[in-house]
């Protein structure tokens, strides 16, 4: 998948004939009309991030709930990944099985109000990024708050060249907790001056245009080869799971998966297996990702197989 295909326009003609939600946009590039004609199929949509990982074990999904799997949220963009899943969430019945997968926290009053149950799955390091040729490998996380703010214009601030800072955000989501709210708490308190972008791609993109640039984005992201970009430590700890579990690395948010209060059962066994599975385990190391709940033990037989 390279990074013009994730940006690309979003389309879910399919998807609304087959079920007759509300418009919002998820990805939909993978898919063709034959993939929504099996009325029996369970169905995911929401965020990129959360999706990546559903859509790796699509296939140990598939053989635990015996059933196939539609997963919606390749190209989702800006904040209408969460809120697409949130939908596909509350309006599942027991014949239209749909959940959502969220890459935000979700406050409790709106978990009450769209009365939604949460499954958290991860931990996801938010990685903070320069250009690869920004002298830069470390920042202490007030000196990242502190680019991220503006008090800090230029690199020489940070023992680098005298060349000003190129602040890039993406400030999805603004009235739910976590996320980039761990880098400061509210979208008004980053620096005005600055580049918002509207996806993950697009954030890659203008880091790598800017070689005095600075933004940030989730571990989970699939980096292109062509990409210009580097990831940089914090207080000297690298973005890890292990960083992360020991409270070392500071900017992180919650992948989530959520269903309505009614949910079919096989949606629950789904979701359970994302939780506590041995393939979502490998997906989490895979992208340093801190599982949030324990891997279920393997029988005997299973354990001698693997």
């Amino acid at each position: 998948m390279n990074t013009g295909s994730r940006i690309t326009g979003i389309c879910l003609c399919a998807f609304i004939t087959f079920f007759p939600l509300p418009v919002f946009s998820t990805g939909t590039a993978d898919h063709n009309a034959t993939d929504h004609e099996d009325n029996n199929a369970l169905m995911g949509v929401g965020a990129h991030f959360a999706w990546i990982l559903f859509d790796a074990i699509k296939a140990d999904l598939e053989t635990k709930v015996g059933r196939r799997v539609i997963l919606f949220g390749e190209n989702s963009m800006l904040g209408v990944g969460c809120n697409a899943g949130i939908k596909a969430a509350r309006q599942a019945t027991q014949s239209r099985e749909t959940f959502g997968f969220i890459c935000c926290s979700l406050s409790d009053e709106e978990i009450e109000k769209e009365q939604l149950i949460v499954y958290p799955l991860v931990k996801e390091p938010i990685l903070i990024l320069t250009h690869k040729d920004n002298p830069v490998d470390n920042l202490s996380s007030d000196q990242v708050r502190a680019i991220f703010r503006g008090d800090l214009t230029s690199w020489a601030d940070v023992d680098a060249a005298d060349k000003p800072i190129v602040v890039v955000t993406r400030l999805h989501c603004k009235k739910r907790p976590g996320h980039w709210k761990t880098i400061l708490p509210n979208h008004k308190a980053f620096r005005q001056e600055r580049l918002n972008v509207t996806s993950a791609a697009a954030m890659v993109q203008r880091v790598g245009d800017f070689r005095s640039a600075i933004g940030h984005t989730g571990a989970t992201w699939i980096f292109d080869t062509k990409d210009q970009i580097k990831i940089i430590m914090v207080d000297g700890f690298r973005p890890t799971a292990k960083n992360l579990r020991d409270g070392k690395y500071p900017f992180y948010r919650q992948l989530s998966a959520i269903t309505n209060r009614n949910p079919s059962p096989d949606v629950v066994t789904l979701i359970n297996e994302a939780q506590t599975g041995e393939a979502f385990r490998k997906v989490a190391r895979q992208y340093e990702l801190l599982p949030l709940n324990p891997m279920r033990q393997m029988s005997s037989a299973n354990a001698a197989a693997q």
